[in-house]
């Protein structure tokens, strides 16, 4: 996997936090950035599986992006190319010790 530009880190986070910002009816203010790492994913649930949907059984590189709001987190997954979601239900999907930058 490529490394992630300033600009493209930029643009994610922007897109994720309006997002947030939408979903829970907040000021940009109150949200604040707490990671944003690059990982690779076990399979195309990007660790956060649907009930009753099929995904493709390969290593996907990808984002994960953590806001917080007055203490709550939210987990967002995507991959480089965009794309991302809210994760409510996250299962243990990433590879460990796996740098995929």
């Amino acid at each position: 996997m490529r490394n992630m530009r300033e600009d493209e880190r930029i643009e994610m986070v922007a897109d994720v936090r309006a997002d947030l910002v939408a979903r829970i009816g907040v000021d940009e203010s109150a949200v604040r950035v707490v990671t944003v790492e690059a990982v690779t994913w076990r399979d195309g649930s990007l660790g956060c599986p649907e009930p009753g949907r099929s995904y493709t059984q390969a290593l996907v590189p990808g984002v994960r992006i953590v806001l917080e709001v007055d203490g709550a987190t939210y987990d967002y997954r995507g991959t480089h190319r965009g794309g991302f979601r809210l994760c409510t239900n996250p299962m243990d999907g990433e590879i460990p010790g796996l740098d995929p930058t």
